[in-house]
C-alpha cells in the first residue's frame, strides 16, 4: 500500500481527555509484547495463572490497528518480553517473587523453565516470538526487553529517536502491566502517547483494564491518551491506494522513473517495478557517464552479474509488500571496503589483497537485499581532500570536469552525485567522507566513531577512522545508518550499544527550535567570497527554521583540527603499513603521498610529543563536550562550511599539498574530537563568481557541514533533514 503525495501532515482523532494530534512523519506504532508466551494456551501467561480469553480478543483489533498504521507510512515498533538464555539479565525478584507467593497453588513453573511452547520467557524459543497473525514485516523495529517496560536496558529511545519519533500510538499486552509501564516511561521520556483501546487487553480486564486505562488520561492527561480503533482508522484509511496492496505484483512492471533515492525506489518496487529494469537503465547510465569521467571505478561488476543478483532477488522476494529495506538499492563501496573475493586496493596496488570474508558494512546491506555495483576510486591508502592523488586517475566534480571532486572517498561521491547508484559506503578519517559530497552536492553522514562496524576495512587512522555514508538525502542516510549500526564485539573500537539518551520535546515550541553555533569570523576568513556569502544566507535560513545563534568558544575545534596533521597524530598513517612498507614500495606510491610519508618519517616525533597530544585531544574534547551539553547553555548542533572553497584540478596539481590541508580547515576536528557530522547541500553559485572570470560558465554546489557530540546523531540529523526540506522547498 502507498502513501499519497497529498497526505496531511498532522492528523487528529477524538481521544480522552481530549483530540490527540500527531504528526504523521514523527509518529511509530509500538505493539507491546503479542508473544506466543503471553497469548496461546500453555504459554507463560497461562502457566500464571491467566484468562487468554481477554488477550486473545485483542489480536485482530490489533492486526487492524498495525495493517492501518503500515498502509499509511508509519513507522512499526514490536517489542518481545523475555530474557537472554543464561538469564543473566533477569532479576531474582522477577524470577522468584510470584511462585515463592504464600499458599502460592497456581504454578511452580518459573522463568526459563520448560514449558510446552519451550523455555519460559526466553529468547530464541518458540513461545517467546510474536504470534503468526502479527507477525513483523522486514524493515519493522523488534525490541527485545528484559523488563515490563519497554525502555529499560533495550535501545527502544535510541530507535526512536533515530526516527525522529515524537508521538506514539501504543497497543498491546498486558494492559495493567507492560503496556501502562512503556506509556510512563515514553511520557517520562518526552513522548507523546496514545493508547487505543480495542488493541489492548489483560488476564483480569473486568478488574484493571477500565482503571489502568483511566489512570493514563486523568488529570488533563498526565501520562498520555486513550482512544478507540475506529477514529484512528478513519483517518489512517483514506492516506493510502488499497490497490497497490494486492499479493502479487502488477502483470505489467512498471517503467523506473529515474529517481535513484531509497524511499523513491522502495515505492516503486511495492509498485510493481523490477530490480531488472533499474539496473538495465543505470547501466545504461553508467556506461555514458565512462566518457565523462573514466575515473570513478576501479573495479565495475559486470551488467550480467549484477543482472543475475536482481533476478535472484525478484525471485526470492515475491510478496512486494514484504521486501527488505534495501531490495534491489543499488550502492557503491570504497576501495578500502573488503568484499570477498575483490581484490582491495586502496588505491594502492602494493597494498592490494584479496579477502576471504567481506566487512561487516557491506555484509549487512547485502542481507538487506541491496545490488552491488562496484567498488569506486580513492586518494590512495585514504589519505587526502582532493581526489588528485590515485594511479587510477583523477576523478572530477559532477557539476564541473575543471574542479575536484574532493577526496579521499572521491569515486564514492561522484558515483552518487552522477546518480549512478543510490548510496555509496565510504570512510571518513580528516574529512573524507563529508567534502567529497560537498563538492558533489550530495550528503555526506559520518556518524559517531564505533557505532557502525569499521571490521573489514584497510585502516588509515585506525584509532579516529570510521564509515561514512554518502546518499541522495538525509533521510536515506538515516535510514542507512538505522540499518548499520550496532555493537560489534570484534571491533575494538566499536561503542555500546545502551548510552545515555537525552529527552525529545514532541510540542510546544521546543519541538521547533535548536541552538547552533558557528565558527567566529576571524575562522571564516578563509572562505571564498562565494562561500562566505552562502554560508551567511545559510545562517539566516538556519534563524527562520527556529535555530536560536548562539555564541560558542571555537577553541577546541581549532586546536583539535590542527593536532590531526600538526602534531604527532599523523604517525598513525604509518602505524597503520606494514613494516618497511615505505622503502619497499616507493618507486611505485603516487608522488605526493611518498612526499607525506617521508615527511611524517622526518620528524621523528617521540612517545613524550604523543602523550602530550594524546592529552591535548582529552582536554578539547572534554572542552567540545560542554559547548553540547545537556544543559541551558549547550548547543544543539555546530554548523560551518564543509570547505572554505573549491579548488580546480589545475590548482591542486600545482601545490598539492597546502591546497589539500586548506580544504580540511572544517573538517578535521571531526573525528578527533569523537563529533558526529552531515554534510548538506546547500545551494549553488556561479563558477565566475569563485574565479573571478566573467566569461566562465556553469555553477557549483555549496555545502555546509552539521557536528554535534558523541552519540547526538539522532538530533543532529533531524536538523539538517529540516533545513535540507527548506533549501528544496519541500518543507
Amino acid at each position: 500500500m502507498s502513501v499519497t503525495k497529498d497526505k496531511p501532515s498532522i492528523l487528529s482523532i477524538d481521544a480522552k481527555p481530549y483530540v490527540f494530534s500527531f504528526p504523521l512523519r514523527h509518529t511509530a506504532l509500538l505493539v507491546i509484547d503479542m508473544q506466543r508466551d503471553f497469548l496461546l494456551p500453555k504459554g507463560f501467561g497461562e502457566i500464571q495463572g491467566g484468562n487468554l480469553q481477554a488477550v486473545q480478543a485483542s489480536i485482530a483489533p490489533t492486526k487492524k490497528l498495525i495493517e492501518a498504521c503500515r498502509g499509511a507510512g508509519i513507522t512499526i515498533v514490536h517489542t518481545r518480553e523475555g530474557h537472554v538464555p543464561d538469564l543473566s539479565d533477569c532479576p531474582s525478584s522477577k524470577l522468584v517473587r510470584q511462585a515463592a507467593a504464600p499458599n502460592n497453588t497456581q504454578h511452580k513453573l518459573v522463568i526459563g523453565d520448560k514449558g510446552e511452547l519451550g523455555r519460559l520467557l526466553t529468547r530464541g524459543e518458540y513461545g517467546h516470538d510474536i504470534v503468526d497473525e502479527l507477525k513483523p514485516l522486514p524493515g519493522e523495529v523488534v525490541i527485545d526487553k528484559p523488563g515490563k517496560g519497554s525502555f529499560w536496558n533495550t535501545t527502544i529511545l535510541h530507535q526512536l529517536k533515530a526516527r525522529a519519533i515524537t508521538h506514539l500510538i501504543v497497543s498491546g499486552v498486558t494492559t495493567e502491566c507492560c503496556f501502562a509501564t512503556t506509556i510512563r516511561e515514553a511520557n517520562d521520556r518526552g513522548f507523546e502517547c496514545c493508547g487505543i483501546e480495542e488493541a489492548t487487553s489483560g488476564y483480569n480486564d473486568a478488574n484493571f483494564k477500565k482503571c489502568s486505562l483511566d489512570m493514563i488520561h486523568w488529570s488533563q492527561g498526565l501520562f498520555g491518551f486513550i482512544s478507540t480503533l475506529q477514529p484512528l482508522l478513519d483517518v489512517l484509511t483514506p492516506l493510502y491506494n488499497a490497490s497497490t496492496g494486492a499479493d502479487t505484483p502488477p502483470q505489467t512492471p512498471r517503467d523506473f522513473d529515474g529517481d535513484l533515492t531509497i524511499s523513491s525506489l522502495q515505492k516503486a518496487y511495492k509498485d510493481g517495478l523490477s530490480p531488472v529494469t533499474l539496473v538495465e537503465t543505470i547501466y545504461n547510465k553508467i556506461e555514458t557517464y565512462q566518457k565523462v569521467d573514466p575515473a570513478v571505478w576501479i573495479h565495475l561488476e559486470t551488467k550480467e552479474n549484477v543482472l543475475e543478483a536482481a533476478r535472484a532477488l525478484d525471485a526470492k522476494y515475491l510478496d512486494r509488500k514484504a521486501l527488505p529495506p534495501l531490495f534491489g538499492i543499488p550502492f557503491s563501496v570504497k576501495d578500502s571496503i573488503d568484499i570477498a573475493g575483490l581484490p582491495t586496493t586502496t588505491a594502492c596496488p602494493p597494498l592490494a589483497h584479496v579477502p576471504s570474508t567481506s566487512a561487516v558494512v557491506y555484509d549487512k546491506v547485502i542481507a538487506e537485499g541491496a545490488l552491488f555495483i562496484g567498488k569506486t576510486n580513492l586518494d590512495q591508502l585514504a589519505t587526502g581532500l582532493t581526489g588528485c592523488r590515485s594511479p587510477y586517475g583523477i576523478t572530477h566534480s559532477v557539476y564541473h570536469k575543471d574542479y575536484i571532486s574532493g577526496g579521499s572517498s572521491s569515486g564514492n561521491a561522484v558515483s552518487v552525485g552522477a546518480k549512478l547508484v543510490s548510496f555509496s559506503l565510504a570512510t571518513d578519517t580528516a574529512g573524507s567522507g563529508r567534502v567529497p559530497p560537498g563538492f558533489n552536492g550530495v550528503v555526506g553522514y559520518k556518524p559517531t566513531r564505533g557505532t557502525i562496524s569499521f571490521r573489514g576495512v584497510t585502516p588509515a587512522c585506525l584509532s579516529l577512522d570510521c564509515i561514512a555514508l554518502t546518499t541522495n538525502t538525509v533521510s536515506d542516510a538515516r535510514m542507512l545508518w538505522q540499518l548499520l549500526e550496532g555493537y560489534d564485539p570484534m571491533d575494538p573500537y566499536s561503542k555500546p550499544a545502551i548510552v545515555f539518551e537525552r529527552h525529545v520535546n514532541s510540542i510546544g515550541p521546543q519541538a521547533k527550535t535548536f541552538k547552533f553555533g558557528i565558527p567566529p569570523p576571524e575562522a571564516l576568513t578563509v572562505c571564498s567570497f562565494p562561500a562566505r556569502r552562502m554560508f551567511n544566507e545559510t545562517i539566516s535560513k538556519l534563524q527562520k527554521l527556529g535555530g536560536v545563534l548562539t555564541p560558542i568558544d571555537w577553541t577546541p575545534f581549532k586546536k583539535a583540527g590542527e593536532l590531526l596533521y600538526d602534531g604527532t597524530f599523523v604517525s598513525e598513517r604509518l602505524a597503520s603499513l606494514p613494516d618497511n612498507f615505505l622503502e619497499k614500495n616507493r618507486s611505485v606510491l603516487h608522488p605526493v603521498i611518498l612526499e607525506l610519508m617521508d615527511a611524517v618519517v622526518a620528524r621523528q616525533s617521540t612517545a613524550v610529543q604523543v602523550y602530550r597530544d594524546l592529552q591535548a585531544k582529552a582536554l578539547y574534547t572534554r572542552q567540545a563536550e560542554q559547548v553540547f551539553s545537556y544543559s541551558a547553555t549547550g548547543i544543539d548542533v555546530l554548523v560551518v562550511p564543509t570547505a572554505p572553497t573549491h579548488w580546480t584540478i589545475e590548482e591542486v596539481l600545482a601545490d598539492p599539498i597546502k591546497k589539500n590541508s586548506y580544504l580540511g580547515e572544517f573538517t578535521h576536528c571531526g573525528n578527533v574530537l569523537d563529533l558526529c557530522a552531515a554534510a548538506v547541500p546547500a545551494g549553488t553559485y556561479p563558477v565566475s563568481e569563485l574565479s573571478g572570470n566573467k566569461n566562465d560558465t556553469g555553477e557549483l554546489p555549496f555545502s555546509i557541514t552539521f557536528l554535534s557530540g558523541s552519540k547526538l546523531d539522532a538530533e543532529m540529523l533531524e536538523i539538517a533533514r529540516r533545513f535540507e526540506e527548506s533549501v528544496m522547498g519541500t518543507s
